[in-house]
């Protein structure tokens, strides 16, 4: 099965998305993390996010560009966090796809699905608050959204969390 869960910032999408693959057994957990360490005060975020992870008994790969690389172990559950980090990384970073990102990605996310029994990703929502961006930014707003909707429509499931709720927009396999 393949889900998508998308909010805004603080929203409760990442608790959410967990909760679903905590609920799919005792098959092995993988969580792709994707946040770039670019300061002390982000190694430091990533190592409170590991040791939780794993009291949840998640394997944690680290993976900032080259999503399309990573090896997952049969039968795995798999929880991508975050498309938004994901997507800056593929951009700005020197290994990144750059005006590639968003076929990148897309491979990315084909070969993690016939890999894993499950995968969850988690995306942002950054496409309501009306302001008016400089190109580079409005670029990045471009992929991110191109992939949300390639996501979405391959996806069985799509979930948008509002104020800690679970709203469906899609439900059902995707034949």
């Amino acid at each position: 099965m393949f889900q998508v869960v998308t909010g805004g910032s603080g929203s409760g999408k990442s608790a959410y998305a967990e909760e679903q693959i905590l609920s799919m057994g005792k098959a092995r957990r993988i969580y792709i993390a994707t946040m770039f360490p670019f300061d002390q005060e982000s190694f430091a975020r990533i190592e409170r996010h590991r040791v939780m992870r794993a009291e949840k008994q998640f394997d944690t790969i680290e993976c900032y560009t080259g999503l399309k690389e990573i090896i997952i172990p049969e039968h795995a559950n798999v929880l991508l966090e975050c498309m938004s980090n994901l997507t800056a990384n593929e951009m700005f970073q020197e290994s990144g796809a750059k005006e590639n990102t968003v076929l990148a990605i897309c491979e990315g996310i084909q070969a993690l699905l016939r890999q894993a029994d499950n995968l969850v990703v988690v995306t942002n929502e950054i496409f309501s608050d009306g302001i008016v961006y400089e190109q580079e930014t409005r670029t990045y707003q471009n992929y991110l959204g191109a992939m949300n909707q390639y996501m979405a429509g391959i996806a069985d499931t799509v979930t948008e969390v509002v104020y800690g709720i679970p709203l469906t927009i899609k439900s059902g396999r995707n034949v």
